[in-house]
């Protein structure tokens, strides 16, 4: 049997410093039948220079530049829309695979037949080295769960959209927990293949490094975007902020 197309969307915005890194963890993958679709969303440094060499030298790497700067979700929905694969895969530009994680999780999938998988994963510095902290999630996670957890890592997702279509980040931080919930409140559940198969990078002075910030954005997605009362959204927001110090710190 032929082995399923995985897309795998990246979006791009001043990355030269880890872009080449990234997608080299993409070919190194023992999956090799896969399409990388990487959206520039208008980087002023050399990153489309580096896409573009990357480009030539493999013709599974699909190259697109947003008209102006849109933002993370839009580039990856444009990604989306362009997708021809069965699983779609999420790697963010800094972050990193381990070389069997397409494989394992494909068969994962395929296997107990899940719509929705992700993985656990481990953290890196700046400079790529370990951290010796690995994210271990629970086996499975449904929406009242993901309220309470942002334990899915974004660089650890695939979903079969022959099983959930229609894809569609939010443009609201955090875009793809957002999605996830979105997905989640449909009756869907999502599974966990309980190995490390992906590198978190933590980037000194990046947004997600800054903990009020990520947090003031997930009280929004709790307001505004879940339509919680008050009451409800302090108290997922309790268990959402313990649960990121046990993440992080513990």
């Amino acid at each position: 049997m032929k082995k399923p197309l995985v897309s795998i969307i990246t979006p791009t915005y001043n990355s030269s410093k880890f872009i080449n890194e990234t997608v080299q963890s993409v070919r190194n993958q023992t999956y090799q039948n896969f399409e990388h679709i990487i959206v520039d969303d208008c980087s002023s440094d050399n990153t489309w220079m580096i896409l573009e060499d990357l480009e030539k030298e493999d013709s599974r790497i699909k190259l697109l530049r947003m008209d102006k700067n849109s933002g993370a979700a839009l580039a990856r929905n444009q990604a989306i829309q362009l997708a021809k694969g069965k699983y779609i895969a999420f790697l963010d530009s800094d972050d990193l695979w381990e070389p069997r994680k397409l494989e394992l999780q494909v068969q994962f999938m395929h296997n107990n037949n899940i719509a929705f998988s992700f993985t656990n994963y481990k953290m890196i510095d700046e400079n790529g080295q370990d951290l010796n902290r690995v994210v271990t999630c629970p086996e499975v996670i449904n929406y009242k769960d993901l309220l309470k957890n942002t334990t899915i890592g974004c660089l650890t997702v695939m979903i079969d959209i022959d099983k959930i279509d229609k894809l569609v980040m939010p443009n609201l931080q955090p875009e793809d927990t957002a999605l996830w919930l979105k997905i989640l409140k449909k009756g869907y559940n999502a599974y966990c293949l309980q190995e490390s198969l992906a590198c978190y990078r933590i980037v000194t002075n990046s947004v997600s490094s800054n903990k009020w910030i990520v947090a003031k954005r997930m009280w929004r997605v709790y307001r505004n975007s879940e339509k919680l009362n008050v009451f409800s959204s302090f108290w997922y927001f309790l268990n959402y902020a313990w649960n990121a110090v046990k993440k992080h710190y513990l």
